[in-house]
């Protein structure tokens, strides 16, 4: 049994059975990423479209592709017709960008809106007060075939825990909040994608759904 096989399902077994567990496959070589397919992990992440759509072929068909990486708009109609979530929708722009490749791919993508919560400017996302502008205006309601599944955040790189898990609080009580005044009868606004291979604890204290995990599963990246 290889690293990663033998990891996924120690790790599986340490979370709710309730969150998502996205295997974050980024640099991972095709041969692996088979073999914890085969194990019976089918959700797998990726950063980089180009990376993705060279993987996706020599891959079995029934694994769920999630974007976790930064989304050029001129990148979606590559990645539309298959992916299973974006998680990274950093503008009303992209936002728009996905419900037209949607559209002519005759479904509807699952989106997270990323939301700006780390210190780090470096980071892409809305701002707490743009995600409200967003639903205020109703700018979505002609989006038909980009579902707003919930949200995302990744916290400052710190090894502060305080400062952590203040992030993912704020984030989880906004995403309350939009719930609540704008998704009240939605099924499907439920998601909150927050935690990594270094935080993913504090995250899953914190309510999260859906967390990202890498070198926890595969190993130390080159």
């Amino acid at each position: 049994m290889n690293y990663a096989v033998s990891h996924i399902r120690d790790f599986l077994l340490t979370i709710p059975k309730s969150v998502t567990l996205v295997a974050v496959s980024k640099t991972i070589p095709v041969e692996i990423i088979r073999e914890v397919y085969n194990a019976g992990h089918k959700i797998f992440g990726e950063n980089k479209v180009q990376e993705l759509i060279i993987k996706k072929p020599y891959l079995p068909d029934d694994i769920k592709w999630h974007m976790i990486g930064h989304m050029q708009s001129n990148k979606v109609k590559f990645i539309a017709p298959f992916i299973n979530m974006i998680h990274s929708v950093d503008s009303a722009k992209l936002l728009g960008v996905i419900n037209n490749e949607g559209l002519k791919n005759n479904r509807i993508i699952n989106c997270l809106l990323q939301v700006h919560i780390a210190e780090e400017e470096t980071k892409y996302g809305f701002s707490y007060d743009e995600v409200q502008q967003l639903f205020n205006k109703n700018d979505n309601a002609s989006l038909n075939n980009a579902r707003i599944c919930g949200l995302m955040g990744m916290a400052t790189f710190t090894d502060n825990k305080d400062q952590v898990r203040k992030e993912f609080k704020k984030l989880a009580e906004f995403f309350h909040l939009l719930k609540h005044s704008y998704f009240s009868t939605s099924e499907y606004f439920r998601e909150l994608s927050m935690g990594m291979s270094g935080d993913y604890k504090i995250a899953l204290e914190e309510g999260a759904t859906i967390i990202r995990i890498g070198s926890v599963i595969f190993g130390k990246r080159d």
